[in-house]
């Protein structure tokens, strides 16, 4: 043992979570406009969904950029970790107000 004490930090265990979230729906959001893309001839109310679910699909690929920079950030410690983190929790609390505003 060379002296160091590596530890998990409390932040970084969130982000990695919130990344994997944001990649299972991402992945989600994608399989389901494939289908719905399939199937869109068949049944014409999957076309009507598809520009919603294009444009979800759209913001979770972005959110899952930033989480994975952020993530990258956190994990080796790097200087510019906590712009990261802003941006991660900011494009979070953008998607929540945007899910919430459209339920009514």
């Amino acid at each position: 043992m060379s002296g160091t004490c590596d530890t998990v930090r409390p932040l970084t265990v969130l982000t990695g979570i919130v990344l994997g979230s944001s990649v299972a729906t991402t992945f989600g959001l994608a399989a389901t406009l494939v289908v719905f893309l399939v199937l869109s001839g068949e049944v014409p109310e999957f076309r009507a969904e598809l520009p919603l679910l294009a444009r979800y699909l759209v913001l979770f690929v972005a959110l899952t950029a930033v989480a994975g920079v952020s993530f990258l950030g956190q994990a080796k410690n790097r200087p510019w970790r906590h712009w990261a983190q802003a941006a991660m929790w900011g494009a979070l609390a953008g998607l929540a107000a945007l899910y919430w505003s459209t339920r009514s």
